[in-house]
């Protein structure tokens, strides 16, 4: 399949209601946020573990559409097939522990086989020059963290279990002897991070020309798409509340290098606050206005006047 010949640039809204969009590993999983502005955040990494695992689901089986990251793989074994799928007599290739490209031509063909069978891949890009080499590729498509509209205020929940670990455990907590266990009513305590709501806003870049070099193509950018919009319906869990994607909004680009800087584009794309049918602007102090519990809390506005030749406004949600 051809390559894209466009570029496009695209703004992801999604939301969080009760939830934990992106815990925080360094800070005892709370919800991730901008100290300095206490805007919530959402690493790129965690938008696209979302997308794989809807390709995964999606796509299960289906030539080209393989995952190269996934939940303990070992990514050397992927690599082992780029070079068995070259010399799949090369009884070196079985077992080797390291493996390099004998010249630049079969660095190229490895660096193929990985895109033309994986779709992360081929739209994201990899390093995949770890003990068993293919090389590196930069995808055509990359992400940035998502930010929250306005400040978040992370709640920390306690929650509490009945059931014991072991019969050991159920006697001592009987007991009331569980060492840096605290006890109410035979009870083990625990905790809960979520966001009340939060409306997050993450910007995507596409481009044509990095494309070309994985072949990304238009049957690749249509599904990334549509997992864009729904990677949140297939990732629920008790810790992520509700997550929707509410709008994506994408500028396409009539040739490959583009027609205009992508934040200018961004730039039209604006967020206010709806109270009582009244739309304010944001400033950033929730002391002015109550607290946004839902998505009908903001107003969505493009603006098209004045667009540059050769761009065009696609709403895909």
């Amino acid at each position: 399949m051809n390559a894209i010949s466009n570029r496009y640039d695209f703004l992801l809204v999604f939301d969080v209601a009760n939830g934990n969009p992106n815990g925080d590993p360094d800070a005892g999983n709370l919800p991730r946020l901008d100290p300095e502005t206490n805007k919530g955040l959402v690493t790129d990494v965690c938008l696209k573990r979302k997308i794989r695992n809807f390709a995964e689901l999606a796509k299960s089986g289906e030539e080209g559409f393989h995952i190269y990251v996934q939940e303990g793989a070992i990514l050397n074994e992927k690599h082992r097939e780029a070079y068995k799928a070259l010399s799949p007599d090369d009884t070196k290739v079985q077992k080797a522990a390291k493996l390099n490209p004998k010249d630049d031509d079969e660095a190229k063909k490895l660096r193929e086989f990985m895109c033309q069978n994986f779709f992360d891949v081929r739209t994201f890009g990899a390093v995949m020059s770890t003990g068993i080499n293919c090389g590196q590729v930069k995808g055509p498509v990359q992400m940035t963290f998502a930010n929250s509209v306005e400040p978040i205020m992370p709640l920390e929940i306690s929650i509490t279990r009945m059931a014991a670990t072991n019969e050991a455990e159920k006697k001592k907590r009987a007991e009331g002897e569980v060492e840096g266990v605290e006890r109410i009513d035979n009870r083990t305590m625990g905790r809960k991070h979520i966001v009340p709501y939060g409306l997050y806003v993450a910007k995507g870049f596409i481009s044509a020309k990095f494309a070309e070099r994985t072949g990304f193509s238009e049957t690749d950018l249509e599904f990334f798409f549509d997992a864009l919009g729904n990677m949140f319906e297939h990732d629920r869990s008790a810790a992520r509340g509700e997550m929707a994607t509410r709008k994506l909004i994408v500028f396409k680009h009539d040739n490959a290098l583009g027609n205009a800087p992508a934040h200018t584009l961004f730039d039209r794309v604006k967020i206010h606050r709806q109270i009582g049918g009244e739309v304010r602007e944001i400033d950033g102090r929730l002391d002015n206005y109550p607290p946004a519990r839902q998505f009908t809390d903001y107003a969505i506005t493009i603006d098209r006047d004045g667009l540059p030749d050769g761009v065009e406004i696609i709403e895909k949600l």
